[in-house]
């Protein structure tokens, strides 16, 4: 059975170990506007390479609007580790070990395996703002690899966002 996040909501509780050492917690995040989670798919995919490259170099724009970030994945320590190595995140936090029961928690889709280079399962795409008391504000999800917003439009809006004090949408489910 899916799980359908509602925004404005509180977002699940989430932890993970990140690579290089250290745990990512989203109830220690402190940020002045959201906490972005992006979850991607793995190292096996290049739609990733190509989604948190770009990411890698708004870091910057990130910080200036008051947004942490953080990418995970079910990926172990090993393929997070090559990932953020080979496709130089140096910028990117990135946390590993993401289980199918956070997948549900989130409402992300789950697929399985169809490539060797692929995990066994692995979650699809999936980008969610969190406010700083930890309700959902904005919530991304996807069920193939190409079908990812545009995060530096997005960055582009965090201030128009709070400055008009715009209030979370779709929060009356159909």
């Amino acid at each position: 059975m899916s799980n359908k996040l509602m925004p404005d909501t509180q977002a699940p509780a989430l932890s993970l170990p990140l690579v290089g050492g250290g745990t990512w917690s989203l109830a220690d995040q402190t940020p002045k506007n959201f906490t972005m989670v992006i979850f991607y798919r793995g190292l096996h995919c290049p739609v990733c390479k190509m989604y948190l490259t770009k990411l890698n170099g708004l870091i910057d724009m990130a910080a200036a609007a008051g947004v942490n970030v953080v990418a995970a994945s079910m990926d172990p320590e090993d393929r997070a580790t090559k990932t953020k190595a080979d496709w130089g995140l140096d910028n990117v936090q990135i946390a590993y070990g993401v289980t199918a029961q956070d997948v549900h928690n989130w409402g992300l889709y789950l697929s399985t395996s169809i490539k060797e280079a692929e995990n066994a399962q692995f979650a699809e795409p999936g980008l969610f703002w969190v406010r700083p008391d930890g309700r959902l504000y904005l919530i991304d999800i996807s069920n193939m690899p190409w079908a990812r917003p545009d995060v530096e439009f997005l960055l582009s809006k965090v201030q128009f966002a709070m400055d008009n004090s715009y209030p979370a949408r779709g929060t009356t489910a159909a």
